[in-house]
């Protein structure tokens, strides 16, 4: 059986925790570490050391600032992580891999609340030429971002669709780090942190996240649309805990389908 930690129990937290009490084949829940043990709910509260010490794999669904002081303490005692706040991972990934090979054990990042990163994959086998992004949230879901607060952008007082952000998403994730971890994955599995640009749009009245994705290469183009219903929480979609559900249910699964 795969002992599972968790770090961090938002909705995300929650979810993930929930799936595997249910019943997730190969995988048990050894506990959660969370900083006010009140929101941890019926699940086990360990401290972060010993949670690590008791599992085989540690769940990140905390945040990037979280992740950047213990990533690296899961690695070196030889843990599998999984991370969700991708964005952390830009500038210190080849590091961290260092650290996961000299230990033996491996960083997991989900799809997250995007499809089609196979697809990239696939691609950057080749040659990739470009990939965009283009993010539109209601303004509720930007909130509290350090860009937003660093330009004092009134979001209530947007009335019509605004471009908020352009650059890459080297820039991105850390103006928006707990909006735009889509954009860290989609970089790290195909062109690079540097080169992948994102325009991100809040759009009054908007229900849904929406992340359009193009890619162009030697193989031609992909274009990928999502639309993310919200969770609770307005910055995270569905689909972010969904797919750290179905990677954890394919690491006990005989049969593997996609890359």
């Amino acid at each position: 059986m795969l002992k599972v930690g968790i770090v961090g129990m938002g909705v995300i937290g929650h979810r993930v925790a929930a799936a595997i009490t249910r019943g997730i084949p190969g995988t048990t829940l050894a506990g959660v570490s969370v900083r006010r043990p009140e929101s941890a709910g019926p699940f086990a509260v360990l401290p972060l050391d010993a949670l690590i010490e008791r599992s085989d794999l540690i769940v990140e669904a905390a945040t990037q600032a979280s992740l950047r002081e213990f990533g690296p303490a899961v690695l070196a005692a030889g843990k599998h992580l999984m991370v969700l706040s991708v964005g952390a991972l830009v500038g210190v990934l080849d590091e961290w891999a260092r650290l996961a090979e000299k230990y033996g054990c491996r960083i997991l990042v989900p799809s997250g609340a995007i499809a089609g990163l196979d697809g990239v994959k696939g691609a950057r086998e080749g040659a990739i030429t470009a990939v965009t992004m283009e993010t539109r949230k209601p303004p509720r879901g930007l909130a509290g971002a350090p860009y937003i607060e660093q330009h004092r952008i009134d979001l209530d007082a947007i009335t019509a669709e605004t471009l908020i952000f352009e650059g890459p998403a080297s820039l991105a994730v850390k103006a928006f780090p707990a909006n735009v971890n889509v954009v860290a994955a989609l970089s790290l599995a195909g062109i690079g942190p540097e080169r992948t640009r994102i325009k991100i749009y809040a759009v009054p009245g908007q229900l849904r996240n929406q992340h359009r994705i193009t890619v162009d290469g030697e193989f031609g183009t992909l274009r990928i649309e999502v639309e993310n219903v919200p969770s609770e929480n307005p910055r995270t979609g569905r689909l972010s805990y969904l797919s750290a559900i179905a990677m954890l249910r394919e690491m006990g699964a005989s049969v593997q389908v996609g890359n």
